[in-house]
């Protein structure tokens, strides 16, 4: 037997520590290879982690709701000798450290064991359910499902043509085996896992509901973000009951962590090291009203969703190509101009704003772009998003319309050049030939980096996509 420790893996470019939110195993556990062994929140999205080894867990070295820097340890495992595959029946129970292992490098020790950090968990979370964010670049490994018993033990089964994999007894049970996490492999017990999407086991988390108890509204009995406030007031109308006198607190303190601290850095160190300029106008976008009214109704776009924020998108990409200065990152030596467009879409999620990017949106038709805001907007809004997806963005939309919102002054996203908003659509008097008529008006423009682009070239090219939506056919040049 080898004591290994796991330390914090990188999960994503430029992060350098993330916190523990749950853990899914518990010191005496069996686990396997593969196995989901915790969640952690970076500061861009939920990751589920997967197990590097076979063996029994030996201690959780970190408490949930602690951040820990990456490379730190935060699980030690008493496996069959290094990259073990499979738990034995027997045997000794604890060893010395292997020589010249240290806590920051255990799962890296063996080829074996880099293949499983770099090649393992999404179809885990596929397999579960849960829809949870992975690791970037893991995939599919001798899947283990890991579920819950309503009473909060987990439940392991390996899929067909992988080692069996059982659960130890947890630590402070009845019988010395279990206390000193005998390796046996125990029959398997199936039962209904609790279907609930990342964001929403947070949100049950945070209000301190327990899923197994709540009823789920959604397909295939899945717990909705409904199921779980309903159930939490449920609690509290109790709690009141019972209790004649409580407490209100007159203010609540939220940590600053996860999502919301790291768009905070964000904003600080592009609103105080880029010099901000705005300029937006306003747009009779009745043409673009009825192109996508003409697209919903076409075939070729039958399924997919259809909205004037494509336009919009379409309309950036056909101005960065006659000012492509915008498309741009501003360094201490050099102006780096990107021949590509990573368009970055703002997404409001329950966890906070996330800004993921289609990748080569330049090379995209109409279809494929609509496909592409689809498949980003309910990725980020389950909360899957990765931190993959939000890297090397080169220029962004935000839609404050959806909000009712008639315009604002967005700040860049951090290392690009320019990021364009677009206000609600809708019926305004405007004047046409002289006439005033009624007509589907917004407003459009954002903010540049001035130390890129001078005040012609950003009028140039908010005009260009103004002019796309008063007259999409220019699409077609």
């Amino acid at each position: 037997m080898s004591e290994m420790t796991f330390p914090l893996p990188d999960v994503g470019e430029g992060l350098t520590e993330a916190e523990i939110v749950a853990w899914h195993v518990a010191p005496g556990d069996a686990v396997a290879l593969n196995q989901v062994i915790c969640e952690i929140e970076t500061a861009k999205s939920l990751v589920e982690l997967p197990s590097p080894f076979t063996g029994v867990v030996s201690e959780l070295l970190v408490e949930v709701g602690t951040t820990v820097p990456v490379g730190e340890p935060i699980l030690r495992v008493s496996v069959e000798g290094a990259g073990a595959e499979s738990a034995s029946g027997g045997g000794q129970t604890s060893a010395e450290p292997r020589a010249g292992a240290d806590a920051a490098s255990g799962p890296h020790d063996t080829d074996e064991t880099r293949d499983v950090v770099a090649d393992t968990a999404a179809s885990v979370a596929h397999e579960n359910g849960d829809g949870g964010a992975v690791l970037v670049g893991y995939g599919t490994g001798g899947a283990v499902k890991s579920r819950r018993r309503r009473g909060g033990e987990p439940v392991l089964r390996r899929e067909a043509g992988g080692a069996d994999a059982g659960r130890g007894a947890p630590a402070g049970a009845a019988g010395a085996g279990a206390h000193h996490g005998s390796h046996a492999v125990i029959p398997v017990a199936e039962s209904a896992p609790v279907i609930a999407k990342p964001p929403i086991r947070k949100l049950a988390k945070d209000l301190g509901v327990d899923l197994t108890q709540v009823t789920g509204t959604g397909i295939a009995g899945e717990v909705l973000r409904d199921d779980v406030v309903r159930e939490a007031s449920q609690a509290s109308v109790f709690r009141n009951l019972s209790t004649p006198e409580v407490a209100e607190a007159r203010e609540e303190r939220i940590p600053l962590k996860g999502i919301r601290k790291m768009t905070a850095q964000a904003m600080v160190t592009s609103a105080f090291e880029a010099p901000h300029v705005s300029v937006f106008t306003d747009v009779d976008a009745t043409r673009t009203m009825e192109f996508v009214k003409r697209l919903k109704s076409s075939t070729d776009f039958a399924g997919v969703k259809v909205s004037p924020l494509l336009i919009f998108a379409k309309a950036m990409l056909w101005a960065v190509r006659r000012s492509p200065e915008v498309n741009a990152t501003f360094t201490d030596t050099e102006i780096i101009r990107h021949n590509f467009v990573n368009l970055g879409i703002a997404a409001a999620t329950p966890r906070g704003l996330v800004v993921p990017n289609i990748k080569d949106a330049q090379d995209l038709s109409l279809l494929d772009l609509a496909r592409a805001i689809e498949q980003l907007t309910i990725t980020a809004r389950d909360g899957r998003t990765s931190p993959s997806d939000m890297a090397r963005g080169t220029i962004t939309i935000t839609n404050i319309g959806v909000f009712g919102m008639d315009f604002g002054t967005p700040i860049l996203n951090p290392g690009e050049c320019g990021i364009m908003a677009m206000g609600t659509i809708r019926q305004k008097p405007w004047v046409v030939d002289g006439e005033v008529r009624p007509r589907m008006v917004t407003t459009v423009g954002g903010s540049f980096d001035h130390r890129i682009v001078d005040g012609d070239v950003i009028s140039r090219f908010v005009a260009d996509v103004a002019s796309v939506l008063e007259e999409p056919a220019l699409l077609l040049d």
